[in-house]
């Protein structure tokens, strides 16, 4: 049983890192789209109100390889499979390499414009998320490959170990507001239902061989190191009963971690056909108190193997040399469980535009006598062209981490548009995206998919992403 739990909840974690859409940039700023609010809660909208299809409305996945790919490792080039994890992996990937992923799935979604105030659009709902990153593990890897053997005086780094995952329910209202004829500003409230967490990302010290005094070599440990996590183990216990699913339903609605965030933005337009755009997302986090389980290793010991004392120790039959060692260690650096609160930080995102529209005037969307709209709140022209570049950025473990883009969008009346992108970041340089919009009356219907250069061979990607969802749209009554 204790195996089925092992491989459950790798399973569970590898889902996190596989599966997931974390720098968004088609859906950044494609107006046509609801879902382009949850990037920014300040973009421009003409929509009267929307509705979501519950599961269906926006559902996104990412998976992200900045050091190695599946094909680099299991590729049948008639090469060594040892040689090339030694070469392409130990050789080639440093400790900023990263596997990381994050998903996401609307449970429900809506929104509805104002009716004593135009300017005013409300938006509500829930999703579903699960992110998880974790950093190539350079020294340790190299330890657990090669041994320390010839490897006299050379410092094995702990901190080179870092991860955090975490997967949670965000319930969230927001308001958007047209402040004037120029300048359009949004803010949306989150409260964040923890299922689980796992952090271990500040961790220091080292293991290094040297020469010892009273045996040949002498291992020295210093470490001070620390896994957090919150949810695992009544996850885990739910598997004898097969209750799971239950579990994290509870505790995606309130029974497990609780914390709160904001999302932030706005747009401003230079002109009539120039705008700047701007959004700082999940500025927030949780307070971890419920089925808490923290593992720390601190302190510092020096090992020079099992000691001898001749002949005493010869006649000893009695004495278990291996389990003195051990106790020896254990005493020198203990390995202790705790069952403390802790809070962990949202990995914040920050997201800025700059967009310029061309081409032919289209017709409003707004399927109504307007003139009470447009003396309210101002309907901004719309182009058959917009073009214009984006930046992102994330908080991350070690750093930020940015991404740029370059997009052009064309828009074919009010049915359909199309959008695409280049993106440059650490996982690729040939990033080319394309993302569909389609209204089909008061239905619509998006898709979008990043790196499409790499699905020539899925295998040697490094990044793969889409997004897909369904929505019903109205732009007032005739």
């Amino acid at each position: 049983m204790r195996i089925c739990k092992g491989f459950f909840l790798f399973i569970l974690f590898f889902g996190c890192y596989v599966a997931g859409a974390q720098n968004k940039q088609l859906l950044y700023d494609f107006n046509e789209i609801p879902q382009a609010l949850m990037l920014n809660p300040g973009m421009e909208t003409d929509f009267d109100w929307f509705a979501g299809m519950p599961l269906l409305s926006g559902t996104s996945f990412q998976f992200g390889s900045s050091g190695v790919s599946v094909d680099d490792i299991f590729a049948d080039d008639g090469l060594d499979i040892n040689d090339k994890i030694r070469e392409r992996v130990l050789g080639q990937m440093g400790i900023n390499d990263e596997l990381s992923g994050t998903y996401q799935i609307e449970l429900l979604t809506g929104g509805f414009r104002g009716k004593k105030n135009t300017r005013n659009f409300y938006t509500f709902g829930v999703y579903h998320e699960g992110d998880a990153i974790g950093y190539w593990f350079k020294d340790l890897a190299f330890l657990a490959f090669e041994g320390n053997a010839d490897q006299l005086g050379k410092r094995f780094d702990l901190s080179h170990l870092k991860a955090r995952g975490e997967m949670l329910n965000v319930f969230h209202f927001g308001v958007n507001k047209q402040m004037g004829r120029n300048l359009t500003v949004g803010v949306r409230g989150k409260i964040y239902s923890g299922i689980f967490n796992f952090q271990s990302t500040k961790n220091e010290g080292y293991f290094v061989t040297d020469q010892g005094q009273n045996n040949l070599l002498a291992n020295i440990l210093v470490a001070n190191m620390r896994l957090r996590t919150s949810g695992i183990n009544a996850i885990e216990n739910t598997l004898d009963n097969e209750t799971v699913v239950g579990e994290v339903i509870k505790r995606g609605f309130f029974g497990g971690d609780l914390g709160v965030g904001v999302d932030l933005g706005f747009t401003y337009r230079l002109n009539e056909q120039t705008y700047i755009t701007g959004s700082l997302l999940d500025l927030g986090f949780l307070y971890h108190t419920n089925d808490i389980k923290s593992f720390t290793l601190q302190g510092n010991a020096t090992v020079e193997g099992i000691e001898l004392i001749l002949p005493q120790d010869a006649v000893n039959s009695n004495r278990d040399f291996w389990q003195d060692l051990v106790d020896e260690v254990e005493a020198l650096i203990p390995f202790e469980e705790n069952n403390d609160a802790y809070i962990s930080l949202r990995p914040t995102k920050l997201y800025a535009s700059l967009r310029y529209d061309f081409g032919k005037n289209l017709e409003t969307r707004i399927n109504c006598d307007c003139s009470y709209l447009y003396s309210s709140r101002d309907v901004r022209k719309r182009y058959t062209n917009s073009m214009g570049g984006q930046i992102y950025i994330v908080n991350r473990p070690r750093g930020p981490q940015t991404a740029v883009t370059a997009f052009y969008q064309r828009r074919f009346g009010n049915g359909l548009s199309l959008k695409t992108t280049y993106t440059a970041d650490k996982f690729s340089f040939t990033n080319i995206g394309l993302g569909i919009n389609l209204q089909a009356g008061p239905v619509n219907l998006y898709a979008m998919a990043d790196n499409l250069l790499a699905y020539q061979n899925i295998a040697a990607s490094r990044y793969a992403s889409f997004q897909l969802g369904v929505n019903i749209i109205s732009w007032g009554r005739k």
